[in-house]
């Protein structure tokens, strides 16, 4: 590294609670999951490529729901604050799960940003401006391979 690069930590934990979640997995991936409101109650089980029968929900699947529709507030707020519409603006999640070096199991993250109505430019500009925003972002920043992809 040299005296130019100079690696700086960005605290990105939060400084208020302002809402907690609340759920509980009973079973692990062969169960079901619920939440204390009871919003959620879904069957939980192992996907066919990991040796289960995919009759049900699974941990990457809610990751994926999660990400996507936080990153997707995180857009149109940075959007709004900027003046932009987005309209139409949707954002997708693909949560890969695999074995890591250290003999357990990590995760990737792809997220596939569609902005239609605007300038590819000023797109990439909001995109970047959300990763910084999006609480699941922070969460994963050096610890999840992370892919953005504008189209």
């Amino acid at each position: 590294m040299t005296d130019d690069a100079v690696a700086v930590a960005v605290d990105t934990r939060p400084t208020k609670i302002m809402y907690v979640a609340e759920a509980t997995a009973h079973g692990g991936r062969d169960g079901y999951v619920t939440s204390q409101d009871g919003q959620i109650e879904l069957k939980v089980a192992m996907p066919p490529e990991l040796g289960g029968d995919g009759n049900g929900t699974n941990p990457e699947q809610l990751f994926a729901a999660g990400y996507s529709s936080c990153f997707h507030n995180a857009l149109v707020l940075v959007g709004r604050r900027s003046g932009f519409d987005l309209t139409g603006s949707t954002v997708a999640a693909k949560v890969g799960i695999g074995p890591n070096p250290q003999r357990g199991y990590g995760l990737a993250v792809a997220l596939s940003v569609s902005l239609p109505v605007l300038d590819p430019d000023i797109a990439a500009k909001l995109v970047d401006a959300a990763h910084e925003v999006c609480p699941y972002s922070n969460a994963t920043r050096g610890n999840v391979d992370v892919t953005i992809l504008l189209g």
